[in-house]
């Protein structure tokens, strides 16, 4: 098993404290890009904010949806 490394230092040499942030921030982004985060549902207040597809006036804001 001959594989390339993922990540080589081409120029330079690191010290201890500059490779554990590299291996901080490697680890880091791997295990949210591997990891499902759970969807929480948009409270009342966001809902609000946000434009709806349909052109509603000023009359249907005062209906019960």
């Amino acid at each position: 098993m001959n594989e390339e490394p993922l990540v080589s230092v081409v120029r330079g040499s690191l010290d201890d404290h500059e490779l554990a942030a590299l291996a901080a921030i490697l680890t880091s982004r791997s295990t949210s890009v591997n990891s499902e985060t759970p969807s929480q549902a948009a409270s009342d207040w966001l809902r609000s904010a946000r434009p709806t597809g349909a052109a509603r006036g000023w009359r249907a804001s005062g209906l019960p949806r």
